[in-house]
């Protein structure tokens, strides 16, 4: 019974980190490296992530400057960044790639206020998921009268607790995330 709900809470913890980096990848109107974590480069026939090929860093608060390892990644990495959802446009010097964060629209902050609560709402339809997988395992066992009655019973009480725990970060996470696509 323990096992099962140290696996549940596993899981949980781990839909959590997955909304942390998806939260962390969505574009605000301030610069930061994480915006280009999902951004991936050509690299010797490889599918590399930006960060393995090149330095990022945010100088000032609405500019980000990337530079590569090797100087003959610079036009693919500004094609991967055109491409990219983050609707920016580097420019490159032939050494460094400087990409100017433009403040956002009222229409594009909404736009991503409503992408952040549809990610928010898949995490807490992983999250019953996960309960579900939980409790159905809790079944099998009393079924299998390796537990009993009560202590799936008990056992279901706490996946609930859980489930409750981490909703409920799911909803502060989300709130931090709106408060700060909505800063001006």
């Amino acid at each position: 019974m323990n096992e099962v709900l140290k696996r549940t809470e596993d899981k949980m913890k781990k839909t959590i980190q997955t909304l942390e980096h998806d939260f962390h990848s969505l574009r605000t109107g301030r610069a930061s490296a994480g915006m280009f974590e999902k951004i991936r480069i050509s690299y010797y026939g490889q599918d590399t992530p930006l960060s393995q090929v090149a330095s990022i860093s945010v100088p000032e608060a609405r500019l980000v400057v990337i530079q590569p390892w090797d100087k003959g990644l610079l036009s693919e990495i500004e094609r991967a960044i055109q491409k990219s959802e983050l609707s920016l446009n580097p420019s490159n010097d032939g050494r460094i790639i400087r990409i100017n964060i433009p403040p956002l629209t009222e229409e594009r902050r909404k736009d991503l206020v409503k992408h952040a609560k549809q990610v928010a709402e898949q995490s807490k339809v992983a999250l019953r998921n996960v309960r579900r997988d939980g409790n159905d395992e809790l079944k099998k066992l009393e079924k299998a009268k390796e537990i009993s009655e009560d202590d799936q019973k008990l056992a279901t009480t706490k996946i609930q607790d859980l489930i409750d725990t981490y909703v409920k970060q799911v909803d502060d996470l989300l709130s931090k995330k709106e408060q700060e696509i909505l800063e001006v």
